[in-house]
């Protein structure tokens, strides 16, 4: 299995597991918290069918990637990300992320700037900035983050059942969008996760992104359900296209934040005309 080495943790090496498939424009696909590359299935064969290229990986903590007690932040995953860009020698690609992985997105952009990248694609975002302060009040309040952090404490396991059923608006869709099986499938996932990261990973969604998104300078799509439970459209994507120079922007009515899966084609169509 490939992997990237991006540091080391007392005597063990921290390693990114990734996949490469396909050949043709570089797509890399950043998951969502707290599931693993995997979870893309349904675009990377939407994607290996345009004839691209598909990268996915592992985020630190999570699926078959390293799981240190360290580097849960932002910067250190837009270097892990870019310890992947470098090793591969990727030229002119897309990078896209769901969720958590949009992050990855925007601090990459901002920081190493778009000299291997030609465009981004954020699904369910989570900048520009999710907590409520008094210069953002579309903001969500800091009890809802502690109360999640507590929860998680008191039994991860049960948080991701919760979790997981308004990531996917289990209410809604549960035996037409999303079947029994696919949902126990996440939650194998989730709760194989580093407890560690699954714990840590709360306070990154709290990044206030508003200072990197000015420096996207690539074409980007954002794509968001407007019944998104787990990053509220309203707090999130819509408040983008004043934020990134050139955006396109695409709601899929009732979806919930799981659009990739529940709503792929949706996604699909959006991604590849994007991509077109």
């Amino acid at each position: 299995m490939p992997y990237v080495n991006v540091g080391q943790e007392n005597s063990g090496p921290i390693d990114i597991y990734y996949e490469d498939h396909g050949s043709g424009t570089p797509v890399v696909l950043i998951h969502g918290y707290p599931l693993n590359g995997a979870s893309w299935e349904r675009q990377e064969a939407a994607l290996l069918g345009a004839d691209c290229r598909v990268i996915t990986y592992d985020r630190r903590g999570f699926g078959k990637s390293s799981q240190p007690s360290v580097g849960y932040d932002y910067d250190t995953f837009a270097a892990d990300l870019d310890a992947l860009m470098t090793k591969l020698d990727l030229r002119g690609a897309v990078l896209g992320g769901f969720s958590m992985g949009t992050g990855e997105v925007t601090r990459y952009l901002s920081r190493y700037g778009s000299e291997r990248v030609s465009k981004a694609a954020l699904f369910g975002p989570i900048p520009p900035f999710l907590l409520k302060t008094p210069d953002n009040p579309e903001g969500v309040d800091q009890s809802v983050f502690d109360g999640i952090k507590a929860a998680i404490v008191a039994d991860r396991f049960a948080y991701q059942k919760a979790f997981l059923d308004n990531f996917y608006n289990v209410d809604v869709y549960g035996g037409t969008r999303i079947s029994e099986q696919a949902w126990q499938a996440s939650f194998n996932v989730a709760v194989s996760a580093s407890a560690t990261a699954t714990l840590a990973c709360v306070d990154t969604w709290l990044t206030d992104f508003r200072a990197d998104l000015p420096n996207i300078d690539v074409p980007t799509l954002v794509v968001q359900g407007d019944a998104d439970r787990i990053l509220p459209y309203e707090a999130t994507g819509k408040r983008l296209p004043g934020l990134i120079k050139d955006v396109k922007h695409v709601v899929v009515e009732g979806g919930p934040h799981a659009i990739g899966w529940t709503h792929a084609d949706e996604v699909n169509a959006a991604l590849l005309d994007f991509l077109r």
